[in-house]
């Protein structure tokens, strides 16, 4: 017998779970279904926490897509009685010409963000757990944090449930068709209709979409967590989370929440991955010399070894946007895919775009920038 749905997300992950908490809190009948388990560890959306920030370097369009994250997170956390943010800063740190220190300044200057400029000399002064680069500059953005990434997931999947959403785990799908004004989902056991499909399949996008042909490229993003000897680096000793643009490789880092360990990883480089299930999961040395010589050189008082790892994974497009937008070929489908690597903190605020589209098939918030069409003719990153 096949079962009939409004909506149904396809990966209900970071992405899909917000999706679907908005479209069940909206009063429509969702289905959810996922390969994998609720806030599985698989994907990109694991590993205990997501730097949140305002004064984003990647494109100052993003900046009004987080003001309405972050008022989404706090909604989220209202509704569910449930801490999900932790407001602590973010330190980036690099050459005055770079990135992120530009970037930041930049969307900090176009929309009227707060944030402080400091030395190497001041920002080390400040936080005696980091040892700046004397030729570094420093940018402190205080309104900016740490979301609990498994916690954020979760909730936003309880949610859903709680407003009428039906959730199947560990249910692959076999196959999707759209006729354009009806979609049918094919699991190994189950059929589904409904009236519009959001798809926010993670590193599996570039299959569940093979017609397109989306030059997307899945990333093995190592992060490690290392023993500290010096209590600079705890939350509750005011440590920021922090972001340095060193000039071989980017790097960042949360403060330790337990007093004992501090997690650290690379963010640019990545090895390929050809099929996203049969990803390495081990360590190996090449994971971590280079963060270990970054802690050597930034963070002294953190040991060089990890006392334990999680493998992530990076989809990312040709230009590292996201693509968030509707089918070309078929309207009442969703997607969106190719968060390469900074899209987390976006969950609560795409979510709810994600229902507008499957709806409404339009948005009031500032999403062009993010539509599929740019990318034609473009081809994946081959430099990992």
């Amino acid at each position: 017998m096949t079962e009939v749905f409004d909506v149904i997300v396809l990966g209900v992950g970071g992405f899909g779970s917000g999706a679907a908490y908005h479209l069940a809190r909206r009063g429509l009948r969702v289905l959810g279904l996922d390969r994998f388990g609720p806030a599985h560890d698989q994907g990109s959306s694991h590993g205990e926490t997501r730097i949140i920030r305002k004064a984003y370097f990647e494109h100052p369009d993003y900046v009004p897509l987080l003001l309405r994250a972050y008022d989404l997170w706090a909604d989220l956390e209202a509704e569910s009685q449930q801490q999900l943010f932790w407001k602590c800063g973010l330190m980036l740190a690099g050459l005055p010409g770079s990135e992120a220190i530009s970037g930041a300044r930049l969307s900090a200057s176009q929309h009227g963000l707060t944030i402080e400029n400091l030395s190497a000399s001041a920002a080390t002064q400040r936080w005696p757990g980091f040892r700046v680069p004397d030729a570094f500059d420093a940018v402190f953005e205080p309104d900016a944090g740490f979301l609990k990434v498994e916690d954020c997931v979760r909730t936003h999947l309880d949610r859903a449930s709680a407003h009428g959403a039906t959730l199947l785990f560990d249910e692959p799908v076999v196959s999707w068709s759209s006729t354009g004004r009806e979609v049918r989902i094919r699991t190994a056991t189950r059929e589904f209709v409904a009236a519009s499909l959001v798809i926010t399949a993670g590193a599996w996008a570039a299959s569940v979409l093979a017609e397109l042909k989306l030059p997307l490229q899945v990333l093995r993003k190592p992060v490690l967590w290392f023993e500290t000897s010096s209590p600079a680096y705890n939350l509750d000793a005011s440590m920021p989370t922090f972001y340095f643009e060193m000039p071989e490789a980017t790097f960042y880092g949360f403060p330790s929440l337990d007093g004992q360990v501090i997690k650290v990883a690379q963010h640019s480089g990545g090895a390929i991955v050809a099929d996203p299930m049969l990803v390495n999961r081990q360590l190996h040395g090449g994971d971590v010399r280079p963060i270990s010589d970054f802690l050597s050189t930034c963070l002294p008082a953190v040991r060089s070894q990890p006392v334990r790892h999680s493998i992530c994974l990076y989809t990312v497009t040709p230009d590292r946007h996201f693509v968030v937008d509707r089918h070309p070929q078929y309207s009442n489908v969703v997607i969106g895919c190719g968060f390469s690597g900074h899209g987390f903190k976006f969950t609560s605020v795409l979510g709810s775009v994600f229902a507008d589209l499957a709806t409404t098939g339009h948005t009031e918030l500032p999403i062009d920038f993010l539509r599929l069409a740019r990318l034609s003719g473009r081809k994946p990153l081959v430099d990992g």
